[in-house]
């Protein structure tokens, strides 16, 4: 199984369950890993021919952004799904990070994976 990632993907939204965390913007941050057979790609050496993470990060950019969950595992099991079904996706490992949201804690988050490894 190849991997393709895409990591330290930073997005502005509205996410928490607090009062004034509905009112403000806080940036989460999404790690993807998505199973791929890149072999064909790097016969071709043609993007056709492989996951297109500039076309994942720019739906998830604009899906996560006008989101308004409380949960960050709301969001990654949304982001996961849409990377599944979307992009044609077998398997991915998603990452949701939200720094700062514990006191004294660098970041807190979930990792999920989710679909059939190849």
């Amino acid at each position: 199984m190849d991997i393709i990632y895409l990591h330290d993907l930073k997005i502005d939204a509205v996410i928490g369950i607090f009062d004034w965390e509905r009112r403000v913007r806080q940036t989460i941050t999404l790690d993807l890993d998505m199973a791929a057979d890149i072999r064909k790609a790097a016969a071709s050496d043609s993007i056709a021919d492989t996951l297109d993470y500039k076309a994942v990060s720019k739906r998830l950019i604009d899906f996560v952004g006008h989101s308004e969950f409380h949960l960050v595992e709301t969001i990654a099991e949304r982001v996961a799904d849409i990377v599944l079904t979307e992009f044609n996706v077998a398997w991915l490992r998603v990452r949701v990070n939200k720094k700062g949201a514990v006191r004294g804690a660098m970041d807190v988050g979930v990792i999920i994976e989710r679909g059939e490894r190849p």
